[in-house]
């Protein structure tokens, strides 16, 4: 895999506000994580990736509810939001993370939820005793699974950069 274009850029802002990444993957199994260790450097920041392709990885591993998967369904904008919150548990220092959940396809759409639909949220807390703060943004894109996994990795990393934005004092 390429890094993508933004991960450069993603990784030296993490690092001069001093946040460390953390990153709950669904449909892009692992993607981000890989594209930010492309990067030199990157271990300075980044701390762990979580693929949570299952419900059950994502309640054992993250915290998300099975009520929100029974209600709101694996592709959601709460179970997004939970994945991203969970991921922000037990840490020792500032961190965000990113959560992806989507269809990548070709299988698995339904005219509620299209292939492509794509939720991607971002999670931050600064210390233990603090409460995460949260965004989350709705996708859908077009084209093979493979493309749709690689507009999510990038729009992922994208939306860390855009909300280190409101973090930090760039």
């Amino acid at each position: 895999m390429i890094s993508d274009p933004k991960a450069g850029e993603c990784i030296e802002k993490l690092r001069a506000a001093g946040i460390r990444f953390r990153a709950v993957e669904s449909c892009t199994g692992g993607m981000v994580f890989s594209s930010l260790t492309a990067i030199s450097g990157a271990s300075a920041v980044l701390d762990r990736g979580f693929v949570t392709y299952s419900n059950d990885a994502k309640m054992d591993l993250v915290g998300v509810k099975s009520e929100t998967l029974s209600r709101y369904g694996a592709v959601s904008a709460h179970t997004a939001i939970e994945m991203a919150i969970g991921g922000v548990q037990n840490i020792s220092a500032p961190t965000i993370c990113v959560a992806i959940t989507g269809i990548a396809g070709p299988s698995g759409g339904t005219s509620e939820k299209p292939v492509g639909l794509v939720h991607i949220a971002t999670a931050f807390r600064t210390d233990m005793d603090s409460p995460a703060t949260h965004t989350e943004k709705q996708f859908n894109y077009h084209g093979d699974r493979q493309t749709i996994r690689q507009s999510a990795c990038t729009d992922a990393i994208a939306q860390v950069i855009q909300s280190l934005s409101t973090h930090t004092p760039y």
